[in-house]
């Protein structure tokens, strides 16, 4: 009995509570008074299930259960910028609310919004959004950026008393402001992925991570349906594309294996499905750097074999992203894709440009690429140089490990 119940709870924590959060955050109108009321609900529900079992509708129950427990933490703390009596009628009973079917995403879509308000800055967004929407912990989110909890969890408040001392509203923007703040929560989506697809430090990928940010996207373009904006569409369908290869990204071992070496097999072929069409709709609709990149993840995934990417429409689209949102990054990725067209010796000197540049001097993976393509030249001596620079700012082991395998490679070959 304890097991179905404590099962159920971690199930509708994980699932729910972005969707509680947010509806009490409506309800109350406080991001602290919110969180902190349903944490307490969630470990009343631990105890209360495993004695009265699971209820018909568990969401219900913890929104009901939150909401009571925010009442009481407001009164003891005399916080009477509303009457208490008006959070009282908001009703008791333990039925499920009578939400219309757009209610919650509704609510979901505000809390993405106000998150996402200009007037945070953009590290405070993306923690925001991971702590209110996705659930996780104040230490997993220090992890993603690499500072104690303690400073995390500061920032965390200075966020959320912010939006509650600015008076930052708990709205969908005004028509006329939509285009900037979607911007920004397109933003923040895609970093929210990239941690969890290429993980800063320890393992090579967080899958609730890229879960989550596929989930948000998803959300967000079924609530501004039927007409998604085109970079929406190829966000989404961008970390589809990335997500469906995760399978077969690492072997047993927690390795890493390169895209080229990859049993195209185990790619989630679902989820390509899916996206593919997202692809064309964005390309259609005026395309940006998301629906680009879509593009791009789109011929790999195509290809029922690494020798039949088609190399050439890459580097067209490299091209065409480099206009859209010219970058070192990009520039360093086209330079990659014109060793795969026109040989190594083509691109080393497009690589060295970079290099020479001084943007990218604390980036492994211009050293990585560029230690590949003299391993690739037969310039092993080099190579095996260009691979210790690497090594000594790479800080994922899946990754570490890989350069080590290759510099073994080609130290005992020079």
């Amino acid at each position: 009995m304890h097991r179905v119940s404590d099962e159920a709870v971690e199930t509708v924590y994980r699932e729910e509570w972005g969707r509680i959060v947010a509806t009490l955050i409506r309800l109350v109108g406080d991001f602290e008074v919110a969180e902190e009321a349903a944490q307490e609900a969630f470990t009343a529900a631990v105890d209360q299930w495993r004695i009265s079992g699971v209820p018909d509708f568990p969401r219900a129950w913890i929104i009901q259960t939150a909401r009571h427990k925010a009442i009481d933490r407001m009164r003891r703390a005399k916080r009477h910028n509303q009457s208490i009596e008006s959070y009282a009628a908001l009703g008791s009973t333990m039925d499920e609310p009578n939400y219309d079917a757009d209610e919650i995403p509704d609510d979901q879509l505000r809390l993405i919004f106000t998150c996402c308000h200009p007037a945070l800055a953009a590290e405070a967004q993306v923690a925001l959004t991971l702590r209110t929407l996705g659930g996780l912990e104040t230490d997993e989110i220090a992890r993603a950026f690499l500072v104690p909890p303690s400073t995390m969890a500061q920032r965390l408040v200075r966020a959320k008393r912010k939006i509650r001392d600015a008076g930052i509203p708990y709205a969908l923007p005004a028509a006329s402001d939509m285009p900037e703040r979607l911007d920004a929560v397109l933003t923040v989506i895609y970093l929210i992925f990239n941690e969890g697809y290429a993980t800063t430090r320890g393992r090579l990928v967080r899958t609730d991570l890229c879960g989550e940010a596929i989930r948000l996207g998803r959300t967000l373009r079924t609530l501004l349906m039927p007409q998604p904006p085109a970079e929406l569409n190829g966000l989404v369908a961008l970390m589809l594309l990335h997500d469906a290869r995760r399978d077969a990204r690492l072997d047993e071992a927690g390795d890493l294996i390169v895209l080229e070496q990859q049993d195209r097999s185990l790619w989630n072929q679902a989820q390509i499905a899916e996206a593919l069409p997202l692809v064309e709709a964005a390309l259609q609709s005026g395309p940006g750097p998301y629906a680009v990149q879509a593009a791009i993840a789109a011929v790999h995934c195509r290809a029922t074999r690494a020798e039949d990417t088609d190399w050439r429409q890459i580097l067209q689209l490299y091209d065409v992203l480099g206009s859209f949102q010219p970058s070192p990054i990009v520039s360093l990725n086209r330079a990659v894709a014109v060793a795969m067209v026109d040989g190594p010796s083509a691109a080393l000197p497009l690589i060295d440009a970079i290099a020479a540049s001084g943007d990218l001097d604390g980036y492994h993976l211009l050293h990585s690429a560029r230690a590949d393509l003299l391993r690739r030249m037969g310039s092993n001596q080099d190579s095996a140089k260009a691979y210790l620079q690497a090594l000594d700012l790479v800080t994922n082991d899946s990754e570490r490990r890989f350069l080590e395998r290759r510099l073994h490679e080609v130290s005992g070959q020079a």
